[in-house]
């Protein structure tokens, strides 16, 4: 979907297909024939944006064949679905049976996750509609915070050289211009906007920015104005933001049966105590555990939030909540002034496969019903932030 910002600038809206296990061209475009257009028609919608993700082998085919490029940008426009913007977080099998911290590798030390997001850029360059000011790839901010040193850290800082150049270079053969996020995490090298400041802000920030999770900051217990000011202060933009909510337990101790429903084998759902707030080191066992198990058998003091992204619009049953209030606080700071900056929004609920039972959707329409649902809740939040679906802008 597309909004327009008071400023004339256009707000893409969108969700990611990372919620669904495609590894393959034929099974990316099935997926989109399955979800993403009930998705488009559910909202009586002309045009719905998709945060695409593309699995490495399958990026690395499109980059190596212009036809086929072109041919995945007809297939998307004559179902009436766009993409200005990839996930380039998971690398491969994101929807496996176990996923855990598989997902932080290959990290920025490694040339296979240089090549791979490089791959991606130029597949974009070509899927963008026209009319886009720019493409956004998200990616891991560098790697898993262990293990660490002064090598690995040269290492990943010359492959970030070598990504902004690979970027200059889609941008001279393609004429169009491609950023790249990187997604503070709990866990990771990088997991709130202090670290980002004091890790990133060296890059090149013309063509390298932030992508803002918007349930990771509230993982952090960042407050989002303070946030934004720290990445605004340090030079860094925000090329693109995943609408997401995470779980809250005000009283951990009295929520135990509740989060014990959201343990699960797939994805790792790091804990972070509000104690965590401005602390140099976010992961200190004293307030964090990186998993939501290891949590409870810590009995970390004080409020939680869980890394567990859970449907905007449908709440974990009390006494758990969701971190929708910091979502609302976000957007609401984000595209207060002029939002050339963040112009790429991204609903990213990868996890409707992992909920609770009760809350899990039982087949392929009802998971389209709900990712339906969510980004009707997230236009809605634009909306009464002063965006609109005006004429002229496809909604």
């Amino acid at each position: 979907m597309r909004l327009r910002h008071p400023d004339g600038t256009t707000v893409h809206l969108g969700y990611c297909t990372n919620v669904h296990p495609a590894e393959d061209l034929p099974g990316v475009l099935a997926q989109l024939d399955t979800y993403a257009v009930a998705v488009r028609r559910a909202l009586d919608a002309d045009l719905l944006g998709l945060g695409l993700w593309l699995a490495a082998p399958v990026a690395a085919a499109l980059a190596a064949d212009p036809a086929a490029r072109r041919r995945l940008r007809h297939d998307l426009t004559v179902r009436g679905l766009e993409v200005v913007t990839l996930n380039g977080f998971p690398y491969a099998a994101f929807q496996a049976p176990v996923v855990k911290g598989a997902v932080y590798h290959p990290d920025w030390t490694t040339p296979q996750r240089l090549a791979y997001t490089l791959d991606l850029a130029w597949v974009l360059a070509d899927l963008l509609p026209d009319d886009a000011a720019r493409g956004s790839v998200s990616t891991l901010p560098l790697a898993w915070r262990t293990p660490w040193d002064a090598e690995r850290a040269d290492t990943a800082r010359r492959r970030l050289d070598a990504l902004a150049a690979g970027l200059a270079a889609v941008q001279r053969d393609t004429g169009r211009v491609v950023r790249v996020g990187f997604e503070p995490e709990p866990g990771c090298l990088v997991e709130s906007t202090g670290q980002a400041r004091a890790v990133l802000s060296a890059m090149d920030t013309d063509r390298l920015g932030i992508c803002l999770d918007l349930a990771h900051l509230a993982c952090a217990w960042e407050e989002p104005v303070d946030a934004l000011a720290r990445l605004r202060d340090a030079g860094l933009p925000v090329v693109k933001v995943q609408v997401s909510a995470a779980v809250e337990a005000a009283d951990p101790a009295g929520s135990t049966d509740a989060l014990r429903r959201f343990v699960e084998p797939r994805f790792l759902h790091q804990t972070r105590a509000a104690g965590c707030a401005g602390a140099a080191d976010p992961a200190d066992p004293a307030w964090a555990a990186d998993d939501l198990d290891a949590a409870l058998d810590a009995r970390l003091p004080g409020s939680w939030r869980v890394h567990y992204h859970v449907p905007l619009h449908a709440p974990p049953e009390p006494p758990l909540r969701s971190t929708v209030p910091v979502l609302r606080s976000a957007l609401s700071a984000l595209l207060a002034g002029p939002a050339a900056g963040c112009d790429h929004l991204d609903v990213e609920t990868y996890t409707w496969g992992v909920l609770p039972e009760a809350r899990r959707p039982s087949g392929d329409a009802e998971l389209a019903a709900g990712i339906a649902a969510e980004l009707a809740f997230a236009r809605d939040e634009l909306v009464a932030l002063g965006l609109s679906t005006a004429a002229g802008v496809p909604s």
